[in-house]
């Protein structure tokens, strides 16, 4: 005899326990679908509990989503706070935008621009000159900043050479210049605060860079067949390398190496000087050979194209010509020499002992 009570066909069934009837039909019970079985503390359980499983579920999504958000924005904050030049960011006040807090790039832009006004100064100019300098300076100050308005002076080219950060507020810029024709460095005082800065202070001259004398090069036997033979080979190839042309250039080239010239800007006067030390070097840019490889020097005296001939008659014929001293690397293949790599010498220029 079957427990509970049975449907008859045709007969009512509440809404409740049409429900329990489908939901209990649709598991493993044994009971036929279409039967509803009162089974009040089983059924409440079983509902109760899933109730509560989706609730946990629920409560576990959420909690992800927002860790989640959390580490994403959190990510986003400190890439925009570790970026070169925001407020917050962090790094060598040479090398990155920002340091300590403070604007490295921002106040050198600002030092620049007040250089070009303080260090140009004349009596026909002085009104122009102070109404420019008051936009740097804290309100009330004299837009004079020091001078009598009394003699001239004009800057030819200024550039920023450092930044001593203080603190995340303060700093000094220092700025390389040539005025008058004279090296001289000026020290600006700079304060940074809500995003703004000023000049907080007058500048002060400090010394410029102080001229040095190199370490005379180490002296150095030279390879005098490789020497000979490489002076009467360098004249085409610096026209070449003058011109620029990619197919005069190739057939000097050694394997693995392209080389690009200067498209003509200057045509060769001559080779001045020919360094072949006999010690062997390494080929350059993948140029490799079974013959000797040689770091030489080479110093050119170029003619400008774009200067026109002036002045009394020389060497060549009146025009501009300037000497240049170039590294090269060169390697010898088949008994012929090849160039794997030119750039700039830190050699002086000159005769070679």
């Amino acid at each position: 005899m079957a427990s509970g009570n049975r449907v008859l066909p045709g007969s009512s069934v509440t809404t409740e326990r049409a429900v329990t009837a489908v939901g209990w039909a649709s598991e493993d019970t044994g009971y036929e679908a279409g039967e509803a079985v009162d089974q009040p503390q089983r059924t409440a359980g079983r509902g109760a509990g899933g109730r509560w499983l989706v609730w946990v579920l629920r409560a576990v999504v959420w909690v992800v989503l927002l860790l989640i958000g959390y580490r994403g924005i959190a990510a986003i904050v400190t890439s925009y706070e570790g970026r070169p030049g925001s407020a917050g960011g962090a790094g060598a006040a040479g090398a990155g935008q920002s340091a300590g807090g403070f604007p490295v790039t921002l106040a050198s832009a600002f030092a620049l621009e007040f250089g070009q006004v303080y260090l140009n100064f004349s009596p026909a100019t002085a009104a122009q000159r102070a109404s420019q300098l008051a936009q740097f300076l804290p309100a009330g100050t004299d837009p004079r900043l020091g001078w009598n308005g009394s003699g001239s002076q004009t800057v030819q080219s200024l550039q920023p050479a450092g930044v001593d950060v203080r603190s995340a507020q303060s700093a000094v810029v220092s700025l390389l210049a040539l005025a008058n024709g004279r090296l001289i460095e000026l020290s600006v005082p700079v304060y940074y605060a809500g995003g703004g800065l000023v000049v907080s202070g007058q500048p002060a001259l400090t010394a410029p860079p102080a001229a040095v004398v190199p370490p005379a090069g180490p002296k150095v036997t030279q390879d005098g067949p490789a020497r000979q033979t490489l002076s009467r080979l360098l004249p085409a190839f610096f026209r070449a390398y003058a011109s620029g042309s990619s197919s005069q250039l190739a057939a000097f080239a050694a394997p693995g190496t392209r080389l690009s010239g200067l498209g003509g800007e200057v045509s060769l006067g001559s080779i001045v000087d020919v360094s072949v030390p006999t010690t062997v070097g390494a080929a350059k840019n993948g140029a490799v050979g079974n013959g000797a490889v040689r770091n030489v020097t080479v110093t050119v005296a170029w003619l400008p194209v774009s200067t026109p001939s002036a002045g009394p008659p020389t060497s060549a014929g009146g025009r501009a010509q300037i000497d240049m001293t170039y590294a090269m690397t060169v390697v010898q293949r088949a008994g012929r020499w090849y160039v794997s790599s030119i750039g700039a010498s830190t050699a002086l220029a000159g005769p070679s002992s």
